[in-house]
């Protein structure tokens, strides 16, 4: 029911409005997993205010309950924190124009709706039936300009039919003749004739508003500057610009960005398998890899340089790189990415990072874990390698002993057997168990036998570990396993063989 405005309470909440320099926004409906074109959004919206001393706010847009997922906010504030995009303000830290959950400023609405349709700029829609164009967004029928009877009502005669609690949606009144445009930093400017756009609805029979409207009606009470959107909403930005021209609004600058692809002609998506954030984090690919990867889809910083940390990224982040073209997601370079930023961890970093996933298939306290992890910073591209890459250490699965054969190390199945059984005496002869004196046994071994050192490594690698490819050689493998269970490792290898050994 539309009620008396008060010009006093309009006043008060235009009072309230921060005028302190840039204000950008990340404003995503929780509706789950953050996906990769989202977190790209928060961060350029970050990086745009943080390269001018600016403020970042979180904004959650929860008016659409039919997607609303229970526990996505909590989602949401916790991937912003684990990327290291620390807002501002938002719905758990407050700031000077609470609440920042749209739910919570439902009292906000309406007001605005009620002061377009008292300027002429809205009007009260008591329609029922949905035309031919089918269904907005928000759930509502669309009527089209030219067949809404209700967009020539007297104001007086809708005032009327609300008191009387006659259900209603409110819809803007586009203008059907001239043009609106609008001004983009990444598209440029943009004309469209009034005439192609529809009466958009503002605020819905529930009561809550539509996206658009109370996305416009935030950004102007939160003092928002700069709007990042997707390329999506360019069809929209004209209603918005209708919406802040009938309020008397300044407009924020627009800055669009383009779709990110799975490929030349498919839009990355969660409905088709296509990784969110947290999937990404859970493949073990690391926050900072992923943030730096994400910047670059879509934005070029100038020159060959692609590796920047996040303070990095703030200092040389500009508007003027982003692209209009869409970005195509590689998963193999996020994992180039990924396998520099381990190599430049430094050790205590890498085993912190690496050691649940170590100790998830390592479980003797015999080993070293951080000897293990030594040997896998340089080798793996993500985390999750690490697991199907050293399980062997735990328990040395079964083989076959055409593993013995090696053409480039000149072994096959007697030379390894020969091999094997000369080397068990030496190593069980070895003073001390280390890299040094392991790998001196084992040379001083080959030249002996007048053989590569290759032949005598290949035979030892392989009946310790059962694998082709290990991370690290036959002498650090040897190290972290120990002197008995090298020597076992060895007996069993021999026997394989057909050999035999006294112990």
């Amino acid at each position: 029911m539309i009620m008396k405005l008060d010009q006093k309470w309009f006043d008060d909440m235009e009072a309230k409005i921060p005028h302190n320099g840039v204000r950008t926004r990340f404003a995503p409906s929780p509706t789950g997993y953050m996906h990769v074109g989202g977190l790209r959004t928060a961060l350029y919206a970050y990086l745009i205010a943080k390269k001018v001393g600016g403020s970042f706010i979180l904004r959650i847009e929860d008016t659409d309950t039919a997607r609303f997922v229970e526990g996505a906010t909590e989602i949401i504030i916790e991937t912003l924190f684990g990327a290291g995009l620390r807002y501002d303000e938002g719905p758990d830290v407050g700031g000077p124009v609470s609440p920042y959950t749209q739910s919570e400023r439902r009292k906000l609405y309406r007001p605005y709706a009620e002061l377009l349709c008292e300027k002429g700029a809205a009007y009260c829609c008591f329609c029922e039936h949905v035309s031919h164009e089918g269904r907005d967004h928000s759930g509502e029928g669309i009527v089209s300009t030219d067949d809404d009877p209700c967009r020539i009502l007297p104001h007086s005669e809708a005032l009327n039919r609300t008191k009387q609690g006659e259900a209603h949606v409110i819809r803007m009144k586009t203008p059907r003749e001239g043009v609106t445009e609008v001004s983009d930093l990444v598209f440029g400017d943009i004309t469209v004739q009034n005439k192609t756009l529809d009466d958009m609805i503002l605020l819905k029979r529930d009561g809550l508003p539509t996206y658009n409207f109370a996305n416009v009606v935030d950004d102007h009470l939160m003092g928002i500057t700069h709007v990042l959107r997707g390329s999506e909403y360019i069809s929209s930005a004209p209603k918005y610009n209708l919406l802040y021209k009938a309020f008397g609004w300044d407009i924020p600058f627009y800055i669009t960005v383009s779709h990110i692809m799975r490929d030349a002609n498919n839009k990355l998506s969660k409905r088709k398998g296509d990784p969110t954030y947290d999937d990404l984090l859970s493949q073990g690919y690391l926050p900072e890899a992923i943030l730096n990867y994400v910047a670059l889809l879509g934005w070029s910083p100038g020159g060959e340089r692609e590796l920047f940390l996040l303070d990095e990224l703030i200092d040389v982040f500009a508007i003027e790189g982003i692209s209009k073209s869409p970005a195509i997601f590689d998963i193999e370079k996020l994992k180039y990415f990924n396998s520099e930023y381990i190599r430049a961890m430094s050790p205590e970093q890498f085993l912190s990072a690496a050691l649940p996933y170590i100790s998830s298939v390592v479980s003797s306290k015999h080993f070293s874990f951080g000897a293990i992890a030594a040997l896998l910073q340089a080798r793996c591209e993500k985390l999750s390698d690490i697991p199907s890459m050293i399980d062997f250490f735990d328990t040395i699965t079964e083989y076959d002993t055409q593993l013995f054969v090696h053409k480039k190390s000149k072994t096959d199945e007697t030379v390894s057997l020969n091999v094997l059984h000369a080397v068990y005496p030496v190593l069980s002869n070895l003073e001390s168990w280390n890299a040094e004196s392991i790998h001196d046994s084992l040379t001083s071994l080959a030249e002996e036998m007048g053989i590569k050192n290759a032949t005598v490594m290949w035979p030892v690698r392989i009946a310790i570990s059962g694998r082709t490819v290990t991370p690290g050689g036959a002498i650090e493998i040897s190290v972290i396993l120990g002197r008995t269970e090298t020597l076992r490792r060895i007996v069993v290898g021999i026997r394989k063989l057909g050999g035999s050994i006294d112990e």
